[in-house]
């Protein structure tokens, strides 16, 4: 398949979330929940957002940072990471300003986001510099752009002959261990789709990781009101899946092809987390609703599954 092709509404209506948790985290970075030195490039302005839902991206982008700072403990930078659904993130930029920059790092998403995102990148040389080889060569053709160690690559996700052929241009390697990142994407994919996904990537890198955040617990009134906003914007997510507690979907990943799979609901990270750190937070701003804070959190759950003994031991507490 071709980047050129026929969106749906639906698709319209997935696409445009990305700028709202895009806008989401810019506020939160912006009140000093986290730092974040290239979110401001991708969207100029955030309208300020209710507490308990900057709370809820600072758990989110903790427990991210908390898994990948695991991963990249145990395998060294020699490796690789693909962001499933990249959106505008900034991780790789991130990464580079660190001692974690990785081998090879690869962004997956609808076409019309790699797009744009390329055009963020390729006006703004702060984006552009952390990407170019040491010629400063960075490639772009047919929509995609292809530097040494980091692809933006245009697919999508439910064709796995498309992902395949993606991955290859981007250099995937079986040999190399995998970081696999996919936040709030597969609930978007139907679900023999999604699960067609996870369980070719599974099989394609024998020593790997995936972390996933998505929505859970769906099946009560408060989960029901979530469904159905969503669907008012024209986002069908795949209902059923979406009514599973953590622990269903340790199951279901076992069962897609992963050695080890460990889930928790964002109550569970957010007490995890340091208590200094979230003393910091909470001293951000005023927290009036702290029970629909705590409704969001057990709404939502963060999962790690993983091939290959080195793994085995990535955890919460660890």
């Amino acid at each position: 398949m071709d980047n050129i092709k026929s969106w749906t509404a639906e698709d319209e209506a997935i696409i445009a979330t990305n700028m709202d948790a895009t806008e989401c985290k810019r506020c939160a970075v912006e009140l000093g929940y986290w730092k974040d030195d290239y979110i401001s490039y991708f969207v100029r302005h955030a309208d300020r957002k209710a507490p308990e839902i900057n709370r809820g991206y600072y758990a989110r982008v903790k427990a991210m940072e908390m898994f990948i700072h695991q991963f990249l403990e145990r395998c060294g930078t020699k490796c690789q990471i693909i962001n499933l659904g990249c959106g505008y993130d900034t991780l790789y930029w991130r990464l580079k300003d660190t001692t974690q920059a990785v081998g090879n790092f690869i962004e997956l998403d609808f076409p019309a986001v790699t797009a744009k995102k390329c055009h963020i990148i390729k006006r703004n040389k702060q984006l552009l510099q952390k990407i170019s080889n040491e010629d400063g060569e960075v490639m772009i053709r047919s929509g995609d752009l292809h530097s040494d160690g980091y692809h933006l690559l245009g697919c999508d996700l439910r064709c796995l002959g498309e992902v395949r052929r993606k991955l290859a241009a981007g250099g995937a390697s079986a040999a190399l261990p995998a970081l696999l990142l996919a936040e709030c994407v597969l609930v978007y994919l139907r679900p023999d789709a999604a699960d067609a996904l996870l369980q070719h990537l599974a099989g394609a890198f024998p020593r790997c990781a995936l972390l996933l955040y998505e929505q859970c617990n769906l099946g009560d009134t408060f989960g029901e009101v979530m469904l159905r906003n969503l669907s008012a914007r024209g986002c069908v997510l795949a209902g059923e899946r979406l009514r599973m507690r953590p622990a269903a979907l340790v199951e279901r990943l076992r069962g897609l092809g992963f050695d080890a799979a460990r889930a928790w609901d964002m109550q569970a990270v957010w007490r995890a987390l340091p208590d200094d750190d979230r003393a910091r937070v909470e001293a951000l701003e005023m927290l009036d609703e702290r029970e629909l804070l705590l409704q969001l959190n057990t709404h939502y759950a963060f999962s790690v599954a993983t091939r290959g003994d080195i793994f085995a031991d990535m955890d919460l507490n660890a």
